[in-house]
This record gives C-alpha cells, structure tokens and sequence, in this order.
C-alpha cells in the first residue's frame, strides 16, 4: 500500500495549478475592475485584492513541484 493512500498526484498537481491561476486572475480581475468602477479601493481590498494575487502565484507555483515531484518520490 502506498504511504499516503491512494492520492491521484496527477488530479492534485492540475487542479492546485488552476486554483492558484484562478486566485491570481480573481485578485488581479478585481483590482482592476474595482479601480475602474470605483476608483480609490479601501485599503482592506487592496491587500485582499494583493494577498489572492500573491498566494495564487505562490500556489501555482508550489503545487506542481509538491504533487508533481516530491510527493511521488517519496512513495
């Protein structure tokens, strides 16, 4: 039996790619929408807007090097 059960490394690595795509085009799409509709943000959704940016890079990033190569070597 494997260690970590029977995890689908393929299905985590691309769905970790696209949600960390998704948070990033969520947090980009709303600044940019929010400044064109709105104007001057309140700080509290700049840095929400900054922070789903940030992460999203961060977990497009992370999720194929962990589930794409370090979690099946470690089987």
């Amino acid at each position: 039996m494997p260690r970590y059960g029977r995890l689908d490394y393929p299905t985590l690595t691309k769905r970790g790619f696209g949600l960390g795509i998704g948070l990033f085009l969520l947090g980009a799409l709303g600044e940019v929408v929010g400044h064109s509709l709105y104007g001057t943000l309140p700080a509290w959704e700049a840095t929400l807007f900054f922070d789903l940016e940030v992460v999203g890079v961060l977990l497009a990033l992370f999720a194929p090097l962990l589930f794409g190569v370090v979690m099946p070597l470690t089987e």
